[in-house]
């Protein structure tokens, strides 16, 4: 029997798809932790979320509504869950949520549910579309881009950028674009699942590496972990990656902590050049799908950042494991039909 005190914690991004979710690896982390018993709470948007059927992962799963669905709803179905499972943290996983939960926090904290995450200020600046002035703001070295939203603009921007560019969705999906014909395309399609703005922005050939990491909120860097891309999907998804000693990426990423003074879980984006210079493609306000990398290479992010949530002191982590892969994979799961039934009748299994 462990001695540990057990905490409550509910984890959204359960779907480990060809885009997977941060949610089961996170929780894979958070049952690892040296500092509490984790006892998990599922939240999913659909029931075929595979997080939701992978066994020993979850003690309960719950059906939560949409963002689209406002934030009463939201803290409605929150609570609820709340009364049968007596949550101490939440920890949301997708950029689209974000929001509800960042205007929910004080609300959620009133019942003794807590959150880490950060200020509507630091959320808005990283956004795509307004990467640039960020860059110029922390002196971080950002491609030349655009925020478009009618084809005429997207047209106007190309031919001030000019080819080859990447077509960005607000809060997911990139596109490579050789020429005007598939641009429009890639405009159209990201147009039709996100909406607009969508991004334009200069491509930069070279290396794909991304940092995940923690900042406590007042500029210091509490974890770190570099990670070069040795695979990627077809909707740009590092599907393997291995970590890197890279003092240089290491040391843009203190600055954008410091600079920022960030609050909570992050992820870079970060190309480096052919010819050796750094950009900062994107910035992700939470922990990436790829976490649990980071947490076999002695940082565990999910364990430190529920540490924060609930005001208890953490320590920086001051190293990490270089030369360790990833590597994803499918697995078929066989699920009783009674089960999926019984998700899509009561919200709940």
């Amino acid at each position: 029997m462990s001695n540990k005190k057990r905490i409550h914690i509910a984890v959204t991004g359960l779907n480990a798809i060809d885009s997977p979710g941060p949610g089961v690896p996170v929780i894979r982390g958070l049952k690892e932790s040296k500092s509490f018993e984790a006892v998990i709470t599922g939240l999913a948007y659909e029931t075929l979320e595979p997080g939701i059927y992978m066994e020993g992962l979850t003690n309960r799963s719950y059906l939560i509504p949409y963002p689209t669905d406002g934030i009463d709803a939201l803290l409605d179905r929150l609570l609820f869950i709340h009364s049968r499972e007596n949550l101490d943290v939440i920890i949301p996983n997708f950029d689209a949520e974000l929001f509800s939960f960042m205007k929910l926090e004080p609300a959620l904290k009133q019942h003794g549910i807590h959150m880490f995450l950060p200020s509507f200020d630091q959320f808005e600046e990283r956004q795509k579309t307004n990467l640039s002035a960020f860059g110029s703001k922390y002196d971080i070295s950002v491609p030349e881009g655009r925020t478009v939203s009618s084809v005429p603009e997207l047209d106007k921007a190309i031919h001030e950028l000019g080819f080859p560019v990447m077509v960005k969705g607000r809060y997911y999906d990139a596109y490579i674009a050789y020429n005007l014909e598939q641009a429009i395309e890639r405009f159209q399609k990201i147009a039709a699942k996100w909406g607009v703005p969508i991004v334009v922005q200069q491509f930069v050939k070279g290396t794909e590496l991304n940092v995940t990491g923690l900042g406590d909120g007042k500029g210091n860097t509490l974890a770190a972990v570099a990670m070069r891309k040795q695979f990627i999907t077809e909707k740009g998804k590092a599907w393997a990656g291995i970590t890197i000693n890279d003092p240089a990426l290491l040391e843009i990423t203190g600055k954008f902590i410091s600079r920022s003074n960030w609050r909570g879980a992050f992820e870079l984006e970060i190309m480096k050049s052919d010819a050796g210079r750094y950009y900062l493609m994107e910035i992700n306000p939470r922990i990436p799908a790829w976490i649990y990398l980071a947490v076999a290479t002695g940082q565990n992010i999910p364990e430190s950042l529920v540490n924060l949530a609930l005001g208890n002191p953490v320590q920086p982590f001051d190293s990490y494991e270089v030369g360790k892969f990833f590597i994803r994979y499918s697995y078929d799961m066989i699920v009783d039909r009674s089960r999926f039934e019984n998700l899509s009748v009561f919200g709940e299994l």
